[in-house]
């Protein structure tokens, strides 16, 4: 499959500078990250975004590229054509997203120097919320199972550190890529230290050399008042152990709110179908109404119709980290017996004798009548 020039993938210009090429590359990175973009073709679009990105914002790569096009990289990497997996996007991302997004899709991991130091996972968790605790927020302990620093070399991954004799403490080594246009030099993480720049006279047993080992705790979280099915909730640090000194990662929590079987939920707003009889609905009437915060009496005009909305101020959802509440909302639904005793059948008929008729009624024999 032939490659698409990666000036037209992020849609500049051969003349564009490194400022327009940086600012397409974020505007493709915020609407086709894998973490944010519910496009079924985002991660390809993404990859294809990160490499044009990789390859045109380095001058030297960009001159290649300008002289032999796709073919100036396909001799590297068994073939298999430009790598970008050592490329650093850690400055476009933490602009776009604030931190603790990675340069591929999923959370977190994101390399943070050439020591090899990398932030740990962002991890998600879904929890499930009954109505009434989505409402007024509530205290939960959550029980979830992340990479922790390794208590044994504390996060080292063994012990007896010495330079890596491999890359001498880079934490990369350098390579010479011969092509049928010439050598290239390429740069890579250091097989033997993983980028560390270290490397041990023994491996840490307890976490094989990895510098975290998976634990299962349990944390008690202050779920705030107001949040809703798809809110997240952000536990900074509290993800993933980064590795060789990089920052924890952190948890999200994504709320699953239990439907209620009377109330529903619209934003912060409550609605409420109320059942009200005939009579309350030609004579009006004053009735309880359930709310969340316990009863109202609420009056029914007179006249009132089916699918008619009365509100009750500030009886609603209260907003996320503040004082103010939402509205609620009932919706009148009259309800036609269809049972009715004799005394009840009586008075209905003698009703039916009187003249009910409205102007809306009229409005309708006239139309019939044309």
């Amino acid at each position: 499959m032939n490659k698409r020039d990666y000036y037209e993938v992020l849609g500049v210009s051969k003349g564009a500078s490194q400022d327009e090429i940086k600012r397409a590359f974020r505007k493709l990175a915020k609407k086709y990250h894998p973490d944010v973009s519910k496009e079924p073709d985002a991660e390809e679009k993404f990859k294809e975004a990160q490499e044009a990105y990789a390859v045109l914002s380095d001058e030297q790569k960009r001159a290649q590229y300008d002289q032999y096009g796709h073919a100036a990289f396909e001799g590297m990497n068994g073939g298999t054509g430009f790598d970008f997996s050592d490329f650093d996007f850690s400055d476009i991302f933490d602009g776009i997203f604030g931190g603790g997004f990675s340069s591929f899709s999923g959370f977190g991991n994101r390399r943070n120097s050439r020591n090899g130091a990398r932030d740990g996972n962002d991890r998600l968790m879904r929890v499930n919320l009954s109505f009434e605790d989505a409402v007024f927020g509530t205290k939960k302990k959550i029980n979830v199972t992340v990479n922790e620093e390794c208590s044994k070399c504390d996060g080292k991954g063994g012990h007896g550190s010495h330079t890596c004799k491999t890359c001498h403490g880079k934490g990369v080594v350098t390579r010479e890529q011969r092509t049928i246009l010439g050598s290239f030099m390429s740069q890579t993480t250091c097989p033997d230290c993983h980028g560390k720049g270290t490397a041990f006279d023994k491996i840490c047993s307890n976490c094989h050399g990895d510098g975290t080992v998976r634990k299962n705790k349990d944390l008690d979280v202050k779920i705030p008042a107001g949040v809703d099915s798809g809110s997240r909730l952000r536990l900074a640090g509290k993800g993933d152990a980064g590795i060789n000194g990089g920052a924890n990662g952190d948890l999200y929590l994504e709320f699953v709110v239990k439907e209620h079987p009377l109330y529903i939920r619209d934003d912060y707003d409550i609605y409420l179908e109320l059942p009200i009889t005939i009579t309350d609905a030609v004579l009006g009437a004053k009735l309880d109404v359930p709310t969340l915060y316990g009863n109202v009496k609420l009056n029914i005009p007179s006249g009132s119709e089916s699918g008619d909305k009365l509100r009750i101020k500030d009886r609603g959802v209260t907003h996320v980290n503040s004082s103010v509440k939402g509205d609620m909302y009932i919706i009148l639904k009259v309800c036609i017996p269809k049972k009715i005793d004799k005394k009840q059948k009586k008075l209905f008929e003698e009703l039916s004798n009187t003249n009910l008729k409205t102007s809306d009624f009229k409005t309708v024999e006239s139309y019939l009548d044309k």
